[in-house]
This record gives structure tokens, C-alpha cells and sequence, in this order.
């Protein structure tokens, strides 16, 4: 998921986490809504479009799927009151329950074949129909040779839903818990046709929260108690309020001073500030940030020798400690620390290498002027695209220092909001620009089927045959034998690393602090980014 975000149940080692915040000294608001700051932007209440975590946090309590993500990386059941699965683990039936959209129509069956159909549709180019691609007929209808309603998805009357699947899938009932696979009404998509989901008013909602006050353009937002969620009952808090401030001094003032119960810490001296805090939570997530670099555009990144240079020019220890200083870690491969074990070691031990992501500027230049001499080129001239958050200002800084110390390449940096740099890199309009993932479900292969040459995520463009080779293996021929498949995986994150496909920098901690008077609040390091529906505000904590 794009930080997005980007989505990603199993052991994954990083447990969801329930907060029960001590009391604090500082001034606490009075009001009946968590006041939380985002740094950007909300993009879309369309769940087949969403890529970006500030969606997907704001669907992942608006919306509901069959399941829902849980404490400790399992799921629990959503819309879904029960479910089984066919010996051979190609049939899901699921019988639902009689829920209401917030309009108080029914949610049904139909709704989420129409919700999956619309996602898998072509027409819609959703980045994340490849997630059902062990779905009967998904892959078929994404190339336009198989009808839509073909789709492996049926409604049994109101209130049951089989799914077909062409080869059984070990991670498919957390697929189910992501956006993509919600139920969607035919009847509103059909009545806002190309707004729907860029505005608060041009949806439906069946989950516990239902958005106000977003026109699709604006810095703020409501999710206000849905009356008609079928879990009403058991919500405990009026909502949330958010409110996008992308300068963290100015969001740790409005901390301060009570108008923010919730916001995100930037920078070594903002989290030495709260380090003996209870407030304080550093969340830890399934997540990689990483350049990628557009061969398409730019053709002299089709040359290895300059992708390997750029990798061996950054010092990732200096840039986690004295840069970012909130507890990030140098990445040592793409695939981030926190997925499970496999005989006993963890994916890290088994692929992590230093190769793709050392530092040597020595060893970088040296290939930096091979690559050069290979191209015909004496200079090159290359923008960096990223978020015009702090973070994403810090960090194009720093490799703009870091990289101009190759001889003749000169770095333009561009910060720009998320929305246009996701808008911007899917388009494939960049040289290079800097791309987070974040896990969807605890499994190396949510990182990995990225870079497959056909994958929706790859706008760089790299490909490489040896590597769809391994990652299609771990999807097909070896998906039932766990050694086979792990040994593909493995060997997948060392061949993206040889050839230097990506850059990766480094994995991110979300140093957060939290007013005494919110508790409840899950926070997930896969997938939907926290679940709203154990929270509560007791304005009597301080």
C-alpha cells in the first residue's frame, strides 16, 4: 500500500496495538470528536481507487468488508457473520449479515459482487485489482478476454456469497478485510458516475463512522457514529475529526495547546522531547521507502551500473540517525522486517544482504563513471519527486547532498503534495521519485508481486524475467509447498537487489503521541493503517 501507503493475519512479529494512554500534564481538550492531525491529504472515498494510507484509514472505519483486521494480525468477522472453506481451498461461502447501508438500504450479497466486478473491471483501473487474481476469471477480464460477469464471485440469494478461486490462497481472508473487496451500491455509483468518491456526499456508507465535510479539495474531515451500522450499539465515541497540517511544528503547537489529541511526531528533537512520555507510541509497520527510478522516461536508468551507483551513494545509517532520528531503520532489503518466520529464521535473515543497499561513495563513483561511459553521457540532469511533507523534504535534501557528489549529476528536487506525487509516479511522469509500501497482509510476496514486469505498482518500468519467474513460482507452481515457495521469495528479493531494480532507503517507525483522554484506538502495521471501533474519549483524564 502507498504511504500510502498501501495495505499489508498471521505472526507478522509487530502486534496491532490497543492504546490505553496514561494521563499527561498538558492541557486536554473537552471536545466530543478526536481531534487528529493527517499530514495530507484525503484522496478518495472510492474503494476500488484508493492507494494512499490517509484513504484507507478513512475507508477501513467508513466501509466494511467480509472481515476485518485484528489485534495480534488476525482477522474477525465484518459484514460476514460466518464463513467456510471448501476442502481443495478454492471455495469461500459466506454468509452475511443483515446489515444497512447508512441511507438504511440493506447491504447485500449483490452489493459486493458488484463492488469486486467493479474493481476488477478494466475500465476502472484500479491499482489493486491484482489482488484477486486468484480469483476464477479476474486475470482474464483485466485483459479484456473474459466478460465482467464472469468473475468468480455469485450471490446465493440476499445474504450469501460464494467465491471461486483458481488455486487455493493462504492469505485470501485477509485480502477480504482490504478496501477493494467492500460491497459498493450499483445504484449510487451509477447515480454520481465520475464523482463518485471525490466527495463526502457522493458515497455510501456501512460502516461504524459515515465521512462529512469533505468537498474532495478540502483540509478537513468528519467521521461521525453511523446509526445504522449494525454494530452501532457497541461504538462508544461520537468520531473523529481530522485536520491535514503538513508542518509538525505547528501541529505539535496545536498538541500542545489542546486542539489536537492525536498527531504524528517529526524529526530527533520532536521525539527526544516526548522520549520519557507515556503519550508517546512509536508504531512500528510492515514498510519499505525506496527511489524508484523510470527507465521508460529515462533511459540512462536502464543502465545498471547507474542504479547501482545511486544505491551505493546514500549513507542510510547517517540519514535514520541523524536525520530522520525517530527510530527509523537503514533498510536492508526491500521486503521489511515483521514478516513470519520460516524454519525458524525470519525473511530478513534469509534475503537480507548488504548488496543494493550499502554505502560506499568510492565504489559509487566508480561505477557512476562506467555507467556514464556505457551511456555516452559527460552529465546528467535528474529530478527527485517527493512529498512536500517535512519528512519528504528532509529526505530529498539529504539525497540531493548525497548524490550530487557523483560527478556530473545534477538533482532537482520537487516536494509536492501526495496526491499529485502518487497521481504523478503512477503516470510515470518522474525520473526518479521516492515511493513507500506498506504490506497488505503478512506475506513477503505483498511487497514482491510489485515489480513484476506487468505489475500496476512498477512505475519504473524495471523488468527482469528471472525475477517474474520466481515471483509467478511462489504464486503457482510452488504455492502449496512452503519450502519451495519461501526459496522463491528469497531468491526474488536478491535478484531485484542484484540488478539494483529499486533503492531502498529505510524502514519507517510513526513516532505518534496521544492525549490520556483517547483510549482504544488499534493500530495495525498491515493493511488498513487503525480501526476506530474500541475507541473511546473520557474527557475526565488528565
Amino acid at each position: 500500500m502507498k504511504i500510502k501507503s498501501a495495505i499489508t493475519a498471521g505472526a507478522v512479529g509487530i502486534s496491532s496495538l490497543c492504546l490505553l494512554v496514561a494521563c499527561g500534564n498538558k492541557q486536554q481538550s473537552s471536545s466530543k470528536l478526536v481531534q487528529w492531525q493527517q499530514p495530507g491529504n484525503l484522496t478518495t472515498l472510492d474503494a476500488s481507487k484508493a492507494t494512499d494510507n490517509v484513504s484507507f484509514g478513512t475507508l477501513n472505519n467508513s466501509n466494511e468488508g467480509l472481515t476485518m483486521s485484528a489485534k495480534n494480525n488476525t482477522i474477525k468477522l465484518g459484514v460476514a457473520k460466518n464463513y467456510r472453506v471448501s476442502s481443495d481451498g478454492k471455495t469461500y461461502t459466506f454468509n452475511l449479515r443483515h446489515s444497512k447501508w447508512n441511507n438504511g438500504q440493506p447491504v447485500t450479497a449483490h452489493d459486493f459482487v458488484y463492488g469486486w466486478q467493479r474493481t476488477v473491471n478494466p475500465k476502472t483501473a484500479s491499482q489493486y485489482s491484482y489482488l484477486f487474481d486468484h480469483v476464477k476469471n479476474a486475470n482474464q477480464i483485466g485483459e479484456n478476454k473474459a466478460p465482467i460477469s464472469s468473475l468468480g464471485v455469485r450471490a446465493d440469494g440476499d445474504y450469501k456469497l460464494v467465491v471461486s478461486l483458481t488455486k487455493p490462497q493462504s492469505y485470501f481472508k485477509y485480502l477480504i478485510a482490504m478496501a477493494p473487496f467492500y460491497p459498493q451500491s450499483k445504484a449510487i455509483v451509477d447515480k454520481y458516475g465520475q464523482s463518485y468518491g471525490t466527495s463526502s456526499s457522493s458515497m455510501l456508507y456501512n460502516g461504524p463512522f459515515k465521512v462529512t465535510g469533505w468537498s474532495g479539495t478540502n483540509d478537513s474531515w468528519k467521521l461521525i457514529k453511523n446509526n445504522n451500522y449494525w454494530n452501532a450499539k457497541n461504538i462508544k465515541f461520537n468520531g473523529v475529526k481530522f485536520n491535514v497540517q503538513k508542518d509538525s511544528n505547528t501541529a505539535l503547537n496545536q498538541y500542545s495547546t489542546g486542539d489536537l489529541d492525536l498527531t504524528n511526531l517529526v524529526g530527533k528533537q520532536q521525539v527526544g522531547e516526548f522520549k520519557n512520555s507515556k503519550e508517546l507510541h512509536n508504531l512500528n509497520m510492515a514498510s519499505t521507502f525506496y527511489i524508484e527510478m523510470n527507465e521508460k522516461k529515462n533511459p540512462i536508468f536502464k543502465n545498471q551500473n547507474i542504479r547501482k551507483a545511486i544505491s551505493l551513494a546514500i549513507d542510510r545509517n547517517q540519514f535514520t540517525k541523524n536525520i530522520l532520528g525517530d527510530g527509523s531503520k537503514p533498510a536492508q532489503g526491500y521486503v521489511s522486517p515483521g514478516m513470519p518466520k520460516h524454519n525458524g529464521k525470519t525473511f530478513v535473515q534469509d534475503a537480507g544482504t548488504n548488496i543494493g543497499v550499502s554505502y560506499n561513495l568510492n565504489d559509487a563513483k566508480k561505477l557512476w563513471n562506467k555507467g556514464l561511459k556505457e551511456t555516452g553521457q559527460n552529465s546528467v540532469d535528474i529530478t527527485l519527486l517527493s512529498d512536500d511533507t517535512d519528512n519528504g523534504r528532509s529526505t530529498t535534501e539529504f539525497l540531493q547532498t548525497s548524490l550530487e557528489k557523483l560527478p556530473g549529476l545534477s538533482i532537482t528536487s520537487q516536494n509536492i503534495p501526495p496526491k499529485s506525487r502518487i497521481s504523478r509516479a503512477q503516470s510515470g511522469q518522474f525520473d526518479m521519485v521516492i515511493n513507500s509500501w506498506v504490506a497488505d497482509f503478512p506475506d513477503p510476496i505483498s511487497f514482491l508481486s510489485m515489480f513484476v514486469s506487468n505489475g500496476s505498482y512498477n512505475n519504473g518500468k524495471w523488468s527482469n524475467s528471472k525475477y517474474d519467474a520466481l515471483v509467478n513460482n511462489a504464486e503457482g507452481t510452488d504455492a502449496n509447498n512452503s519450502n519451495k515457495r519461501w526459496e522463491d521469495l528469497v531468491n526474488a528479493e536478491k535478484t531485484l537487489m542484484n540488478d539494483q531494480g529499486i533503492v531502498p532507503i529505510y524502514y519507517p517507525v510513526k513516532p505518534t503521541i496521544i492525549k490520556p483522554r483517547i483510549s482504544g484506538i488499534q493500530f495495525f502495521p498491515t493493511g488498513s493503517p487503525y480501526d476506530l471501533r474500541n475507541t473511546h474519549i473520557d474527557n475526565d483524564k488528565h
